[in-house]
Order: C-alpha cells, then sequence, then structure tokens
C-alpha cells in the first residue's frame, strides 16, 4: 500500500497563506490556471512517468469563445480547489521521495536519515524549482523552502519527511498551479512583451501541453529565445518531438468540448450498446483519428471530415454494427485497432463517431438542434443565439405524437413560432442531416416506424446525409478561418486583436491553397512575435510578424 505524507499541521497555515503572500507579486503580470491534464503531463514530465497521480477533479472553468483556454485566464482558485491541490501535492511528494525514485530524482544523500540536510535539500529543491516554477527561484524562494525542510524534519525525526513537506509547499505554490506571465514593454512597438521564461512557457504549453524542458529553458536564460532566429529554432525541436502529440491532443479535446463527457447521460436501457466502455472509448477514438491524422499521416485539418479512416475498441465496433479484426498480444486482445470504412458506408469522417453524435444529444433522444448548434460553433466558430426564456418545447419533445413521427416534422411545427425560427435555420438544415444517427450513434433509416429525411443545406448548398455533410463543411472556408483562430486563441489564451485577425486571414489564404497542415500552422503562430504579448492599447501590427 503507498504511504501518503501528510503535511504536518504546523504547515498548513503556510501553505494556506501562500496563495495571498504570492499574489502580492502580481500585480504587473497575468497568469493562467494549469489545467488538469497539463498538471499531470507536467508532474510526470519532471518527475517520471511512473508517478501516480488521482484523478484531479478541480473544475475545468467556463468557455469563453469556445475555449476554456480563455477561460483559464479569468479563473482563480476556490478553497475547495486548494485542498483538492493540497492532497495532490502531498501524493506526489510522497513518492518523489520513496527510497527507489530518490536515487534517481535527489542529487545528493543527506548525512543523516534523520536529520535535515540544508546543503542537500537546497541543491534538490533548486534543481526542481527551476522545472516547477519555470524560471529559476529567487534566493528569497529557495531559503523558504529549505527551511521548511528543516522544520519539518527536525519536527518529524526525518530528512525524507522534511524533504516531502518542502516539496508540498512548492506544488501548492501559485508559481506551479498558474502560468504566471511577466511581462516589458517594448518601446518600438509599444506592445507588452513576455520575458523569456514566460515566452518559454507559453511556446511549450501551446505545442506540447506541458512544462518546458531543460533545453528551452537554457534558450530562456541565455536570451536565445528572444531572438527571431532562437525561436524558430526552438519552434523546429518542439514541432519534431513526441510531446507535439500532448499538444493535439489538449486543443482538440477543447475545441471538441471532451469536457462535457464527465456529465454526459445517454440512457442505457433505450440504448444497451452505449456501455460504460463506449463512453470511455469516445473521445480516445476521436483523438487516435486527429493525431493519425495529423501528425503520423501529415494531412490536411479539412480531410478530418472526410476521411475513412479511423481506430475502433469492440465495445465501438459492437456499436457501430463493423466487424473487427482482432490481433492478440501476449493473450490477450490488443484494445484499438485501426480501421478503415468501406466507400459505402454511412459514416465518415469526425461528425459520425460518437463523440459527436452522441456528446450533442439529449439522454433519450436524438437532436438536430445540439448537434447543429455544436456544428456552427466548434467547427465554423459562428454564435447561436440562446433560447428566449418562455420558449416552449413541448411539442419537440413530444415523440409519441402520432402526427409528427420524426424530429423533423416536429421541428418544422415549432419553427412556426416566430421567436424560434431565426435560430432553429440556423442549427437545424446541418443537424438534421445527422437524423441517421440516434442517440446512440446507431445507424438506423426510421424514426418511429416513418423514414428519415436526413437532407439539408448550408450556405445554399444542399446535401442528403453525412457524407454530403461531410463533404460541405469540408470545403466551407469557415472551417478552415475557425481552427486558425481558435489555435492562436487556444496557444495565448486570448481573443486576437483586429490586427491580429487581419495576419489570421492572411494565414488561412495561405494555408487554404498550400494544405491546412497542423505543423505549418502551429509552426506560423509559434514564429509570430505577436503571439508573445499582452494586448493592451491598441497598436498595429509588429512589422516583422511572419507569415
Amino acid at each position: 500500500m503507498r504511504r501518503i505524507f501528510q503535511v504536518p499541521v504546523f504547515l498548513v497555515g503556510a501553505i494556506a497563506g501562500c496563495f495571498a503572500t504570492s499574489t502580492q507579486a502580481w500585480a504587473d503580470s497575468t497568469y493562467v490556471r494549469l489545467t488538469p491534464d497539463q498538471y499531470r503531463h507536467a508532474i510526470h514530465d519532471i518527475f517520471g512517468a511512473s508517478i501516480h497521480i488521482d484523478d484531479n477533479f478541480v473544475e475545468p472553468g467556463f468557455r469563453d469563445e469556445g475555449l476554456l483556454a480563455l477561460g483559464t485566464r479569468k479563473l482563480t482558485l476556490t478553497s475547495a480547489g486548494a485542498e483538492r491541490y493540497e492532497a495532490l501535492a502531498q501524493q506526489v511528494a510522497a513518492q518523489v521521495v520513496e527510497e527507489r525514485r530518490r536515487a534517481t530524482l535527489v542529487p545528493c544523500k543527506p548525512q543523516s536519515e534523520a536529520n535535515p540536510d540544508d546543503r542537500c535539500a537546497g541543491a534538490f529543491i533548486d534543481k526542481v524549482g527551476l522545472f516547477l516554477f519555470r524560471r529559476p527561484l529567487t534566493k528569497t524562494e529557495l531559503k523558504s523552502f529549505v527551511t521548511t525542510q528543516n522544520d519539518a524534519a527536525q519536527k518529524l525525526h526525518s530528512f525524507n519527511f522534511g524533504l516531502a513537506a518542502a516539496l508540498t509547499e512548492m506544488l501548492v505554490a501559485p508559481e506551479f498551479l498558474f502560468r504566471v506571465e511577466h511581462s516589458e514593454p517594448n518601446p518600438a512597438t509599444g506592445k507588452l512583451e513576455l520575458d523569456a521564461y514566460s515566452r518559454a512557457a507559453r511556446l511549450s504549453f501551446f505545442l506540447w501541453d506541458t512544462s518546458p524542458d531543460a533545453e528551452l529553458l537554457a534558450a530562456a536564460r541565455s536570451g536565445k529565445l528572444m531572438t527571431e532566429r532562437g525561436l524558430q529554432e526552438q519552434t523546429e525541436r518542439l514541432l519534431d518531438s513526441p510531446r507535439l502529440e500532448y499538444g493535439v491532443r489538449g486543443f482538440f479535446s477543447d475545441m471538441l468540448g471532451f469536457d462535457g463527457f464527465s456529465t454526459l447521460s445517454i440512457d442505457s436501457n433505450l440504448y444497451p450498446k452505449f456501455t460504460k466502455n463506449v463512453q470511455e472509448d469516445a473521445p480516445e477514438q476521436t483523438l487516435r483519428t486527429i493525431v493519425d491524422h495529423l501528425l503520423v499521416k501529415n494531412r490536411d485539418y479539412r480531410d478530418l471530415f472526410t476521411t475513412p479512416d479511423t481506430f475502433l475498441t469492440p465495445a465501438l465496433a459492437a456499436l457501430y454494427g463493423v466487424p473487427l479484426a482482432r490481433s492478440q498480444e501476449l493473450g490477450g486482445a490488443v484494445p484499438w485497432v485501426a480501421y478503415e470504412y468501406p466507400s459505402n458506408d454511412p459514416r465518415v469522417g469526425l461528425l459520425s463517431q460518437v463523440s459527436f453524435l452522441s456528446l450533442n444529444s439529449h439522454p433519450g433522444k436524438s437532436s438536430p438542434t445540439l448537434r447543429g448548434k455544436a456544428l456552427r460553433e466548434e467547427l465554423l466558430c459562428q454564435k447561436v443565439p440562446p433560447p428566449p426564456g418562455n420558449v416552449d418545447f413541448s411539442l419537440v419533445q413530444d415523440t409519441s405524437n402520432p402526427k409528427y413521427k420524426t424530429v423533423r416534422q416536429r421541428l418544422t411545427a415549432h419553427r412556426k413560432e416566430a421567436m424560434c425560427a431565426g435560430c432553429h435555420k440556423i442549427m437545424d438544415p446541418v443537424g438534421l442531416a445527422m437524423e441517421n444517427f440516434d442517440t446512440a450513434s446507431e445507424f438506423r433509416t426510421t424514426e418511429n416506424g416513418a423514414t428519415i429525411d436526413a437532407s439539408g443545406d448550408i450556405n445554399g448548398k444542399h446535401f442528403d446525409g453525412m457524407r454530403q455533410l461531410a463533404d460541405a463543411i469540408k470545403d466551407d472556408p469557415a472551417t478552415t478561418a475557425c481552427v486558425i483562430t481558435r489555435a492562436f486563441s487556444y496557444g495565448s489564451e486570448r481573443k486576437p486583436t483586429e490586427q491580429e485577425r487581419t495576419w489570421l486571414a492572411s494565414v488561412q489564404t495561405d494555408l487554404t491553397k498550400s494544405g491546412v497542415k497542423w505543423r505549418e500552422l502551429a509552426r506560423r503562430i509559434s514564429v509570430n512575435p505577436d503571439f508573445y504579448t499582452i494586448p493592451g492599447a491598441p497598436s498595429p501590427m509588429s512589422a516583422n510578424a511572419q507569415k
């Protein structure tokens, strides 16, 4: 059984107080709270993948302009959240100081296992502090953490417990839980520009979804990262790393609203094939498809909507009604298998996957409105107004009315209400093209005995069924514009300025012709100096912005 180090009572007040004292230094800085995935990636990258981390149930925050990433800049930490992070910190610290890991992670041996050792503890704290805080510790910070180690080791008669106490205090410090971004005004451009270490963090979290590594921090320390050539060299290195998959997964999980799976509820009595395994596998299917398409095969983002290639587990294959050849490895079935839909299969691309269809449905019935809204907002970046508070949805919800057997018939009748017509005209025509798939994402041709009409239109272009809808979305310029703008906003955790939108439009023009490849898009964003600014007073785009 794993032994969890408990922070001594005399330290609890200090841990709680660090939020109040540290935030005083933030007056001229901005800060962004780490997401649960970023927290996990950082811990594993710093201390090793074998460190066990309980699920981080700290609330992810709220969406702004379609992204949680924009909301993180406005997040604080509740007392309940602080307690949760404290428990995680204790758990991590206890594992780091275990004998089998300490030999690797701690660069020295204490003079005594039963007493404090400020020299040895200081060497460890200084080393890991660089990675935890994403900058070198100040002399005051180093002295404070060493003092924490000394006090705890004396009272508990254990160097290990003292070291764990200091590490726990570091792991609950705002400088670790938040990305503190320091900026300075550039007289030449009139903009607030991130300093070298803040620039390293922004680049790393955008491309890798984790803390900067030693080489990136060294480039920040030397000043190379502040030069055009140095920034380009580090960008290329990060783009060539396997960790790029972290960043792709982080971005698309946010863009596609996968945090919604934590509250998804599909009635398994009505849809018995929608098992717990299906719900757990659904986002992973989409992310594997995206990573394979964009990184492994280096294909155009737009083709994700029409690609026949995906990955399946037995649970998903059963739901989709497709045969799945399973190879054997060490006596057990390999869980994920590459699969290609036949040319006549009704499924194609991301829109036909559980992660889109079921996540945007009601528990007991499909919803063209929810699906159409998600498509418009998530993939085309088009805002759909909320419904008026006094709308009567009873007609749409009544599936037993013999006069309106299909949801198309019910929605057509519902749209006769003047207050409903405008919004539903935006959502329903695209959502109805997905009606051949029920709430559980199983294929069907009828609803209540009536044949389903899966035709629709978007921007004057008519389509019939999922495949033609996928073609229409692939070819829609808004699809490309949306992913480009969202990528910039996700990485910078802010909305682009009007001048930056002009630059992003030029990127869209270029990539529309050459191909919307993820590495090229990420490269253009990462080497643009404006990506590392904090908008203040309006000012023109810097002259050396990369195209």
